[in-house]
């Protein structure tokens, strides 16, 4: 009974799509398979129990860094002002982005980018006006947006002209170092791609009626929770 029992808890687990969930069948079928290994001979099979013992705890290591990856304490305090722009992160990888990033008030006009030239930074604006030129259009932005955010994913030139009013506050980063971060975490390089998608249809929409497109900051908590972050 105690076979069928962890048997069902495993396959169970493998169905389900929440990893949570996922993992905390797992942990109770490998409970499972150890009082069976406890209790079907006259002495315990030590080595099948520590085995999975081993199993467990690294179950277990995967299941706390998940749950730490969502806890608002991973927030940096020098950050935490500003966490409510980027709501489709999850707080692990919002720290991520944060760890990459330098954030600075613009004196000056400043050109970000220019189009057709080569982009190595990625910018968001946390207050100012962003003037934006595309071949013979110009259209302004309000502040919460990604500059170059199309370069970064393309990996191609900028497709437009941006200019930061003075005064205006950005964060930015280097690309190749967001690049490396991605490479090393499939679930940091999933959430901002997802941000940073969410980013540009927003401004499609802003760009072609501007006066009847409210900002939806929302709408990335929305798309964060019907996303696959959460699944294996």
């Amino acid at each position: 009974m105690l076979v069928y029992a962890a048997g069902v808890c495993y396959v169970l687990g493998f169905l389900i799509i929440n990893q949570i969930t996922l993992r905390l069948m797992l942990m109770l079928g490998t409970c499972f398979y150890i009082l069976y290994y406890w209790f079907v001979a006259e002495t315990p099979l030590w080595d099948a129990i520590y085995i999975s013992a081993m199993i467990g705890c690294a179950n277990l290591s995967g299941l706390l860094a998940l749950e730490a990856r969502k806890s608002r304490l991973a927030i940096p305090r020098a950050h935490r002002d500003i966490y409510d722009h980027f709501p489709s992160l999850p707080p692990g990888d919002f720290r991520t982005l944060m760890h990459h990033a330098k954030r600075y008030t613009i004196e000056k006009p400043t050109q970000l980018t220019i189009e057709g030239a080569p982009m190595t930074r990625l910018f968001y604006t946390l207050s100012g006006e962003t003037t934006i030129t595309k071949k013979h259009d110009l259209f302004k932005m309000p502040p919460g947006v990604f500059v170059g955010e199309v370069a970064f994913l393309t990996h191609q030139r900028a497709s437009a002209t941006t200019v930061m009013s003075a005064g205006s506050e950005v964060i930015e980063w280097s690309a190749a170092d967001l690049r490396r971060a991605s490479e090393k975490s499939s679930r940091f390089k999933m959430a901002l791609e997802a941000a940073l998608s969410l980013d540009m249809a927003q401004k499609v929409a802003y760009s072609v009626a501007p006066n009847e497109v409210t900002w939806r900051p929302d709408l990335a908590q929305t798309a964060s929770e019907s996303s696959s972050f959460s699944k294996p």
